[in-house]
């Protein structure tokens, strides 16, 4: 049963207060305005005095304004016909096409039950070098890619989306600019990958609070999807814009400020949607891959501090490719003896030879005289840059792997490396012996 109000306490920023009794978190509320009518979430209550967050902001709003309360949370439409589609922040579409009023769905549920869970076992491929054979993406991980403003994040995304091993792709993009929200478009049309994508945008110039619900938007569909067998891939971009909204709404609730300005809930908030990540038993599952900005390039900032001890790892997207130090994934060793027998020798050992490059080049550079295996570092850190790290590399995991091995044979002889001697005689180029 609806719940009318008629009187407005106060009217602070895109936020108003009311008396009202038996209002819920989250619950929506219509305010009737002369503009129409005006769409609100509850963010506080304080007995029977309650706050709401407008969507579209308070202007025109009076004190006298009628408010409704509709007696659940943000819902949206679920169905087979939504992929492909692209939606904003309310759930309403972007594209033109029809709205989704049918089998309605309620945003922001409890996480799974743990019981319900199993263990992560299978590997999601990309195609990416330095994601497949070193830090690997795994079924039901949550993962951030830690990066600053400038790198290219979203189109690592925009591929990780185009050759992931998942049968479907949820983005959700959070205070994108325009531009950048139709770099996916048009990058997933093009490459014919639309049909198994759906967006949820949330660009700059839109409300603040859709920014918001832009994640509970992707995971509860994803939910959905996963419960019906499907194993959904989840790229959000950017958590930083999200907590950025935490912190404004917050701001204009005067709540006591935690560190830099965030609220003292920053890490449940985060939490709530990171542990959303799940692989379900007897059904499909839910992966999150979300782009978390450091602003100064800062990790002790408390959006990535935060996050850092909610999720399985990180990759660090530096310098236009994912760094092999400080990225990880703490789930990969449960795939990798799953996928070829060489490939954590490869990964610990070609990692271990890119350590000592690095310990070489600072060497280099402050004029110490090179010994002839300073010299064979130094080949094999530029080789191992330009035909692993670089993110234009595109290969399958098992190429990777050979590569791995021919680039190793191309610098060092078999006895230098610290390599089994079964493994070099099946994988080292015959022609390199």
């Amino acid at each position: 049963m609806k719940k009318v109000y008629t009187k407005v306490i106060s009217i602070v920023g895109n936020v108003i207060t009311v008396k009202a009794k038996g209002a819920s978190y989250y619950e929506l509320a219509q305010i009737k305005t002369q503009r129409g009518i005006s769409l609100a979430q509850v963010i506080k209550l304080d007995g029977e005095i309650v706050s709401l967050q407008v969507f579209a902001g308070s202007r025109g709003i009076s004190t006298n304004d009628e408010v409704v309360f509709l007696g659940h949370p943000m819902q949206v439409g679920f169905s087979q016909n939504m992929l492909g589609r692209i939606f904003d922040g309310c759930g309403n579409p972007r594209d033109k096409g029809p709205l989704l009023i049918d089998n309605l769905i309620d945003i922001a549920g409890p996480p799974v039950n743990p019981a319900k869970r199993i263990i992560p076992s299978r590997m999601i491929r990309t195609n990416i070098p330095m994601i497949d054979v070193f830090n690997s993406l795994v079924v039901s991980q949550k993962l951030p890619i830690f990066s600053v403003s400038g790198e290219p994040y979203n189109e690592l995304l925009a591929r990780i989306a185009l050759q992931a091993e998942v049968d479907m792709i949820i983005l959700g993009g959070i205070g994108l600019k325009y531009d950048q929200y139709l770099f996916f478009r048009e990058t997933l049309e093009r490459e014919g990958a639309m049909q198994r994508a759906i967006f949820f945008i949330h660009t700059a110039s839109d409300p603040i609070v859709e920014g918001l619900m832009v994640p509970d938007l992707c995971l509860a569909v994803a939910e959905k999807f996963a419960l019906q067998g499907e194993d959904v891939l989840v790229l959000l971009t950017d958590m930083t814009n999200f907590s950025d909204a935490l912190k404004e709404i917050s701001i204009t609730m005067e709540q006591v400020p935690s560190n830099r300005g965030y609220p003292g809930h920053l890490y449940s908030q985060l939490a709530a949607r990171y542990e959303k990540a799940v692989d379900f038993e007897g059904a499909g599952s839910i992966t999150i891959l979300a782009v978390t900005t450091m602003p100064g390039d800062d990790v002790t900032h408390p959006v990535p501090d935060n996050t850092g001890y909610i999720t399985e790892g990180q990759f660090y997207l530096r310098n236009g490719r994912i760094e092999p130090f400080g990225s990880l994934s703490r789930l990969k060793q449960l795939v990798n003896d799953k996928t070829r027998k060489d490939h954590r020798a490869i990964m610990d050992g070609m990692i271990q030879l890119y350590a000592q490059y690095k310990e070489t080049e600072e060497k280099r550079a402050m004029g110490f005289r090179m010994s002839a295996w300073d010299k064979k570092l130094l080949k094999y850190g530029k080789l191992f840059e330009s035909q692993m790290m670089d993110l234009s590399v595109n290969i399958p995991l098992e190429e990777a792997l050979d590569r791995g091995w021919q680039i190793l044979a191309s610098c060092f002889k078999p006895e230098e490396t610290s390599f089994r001697t079964d493994l070099i005689k099946e994988f080292w180029p015959k022609d390199k012996i």
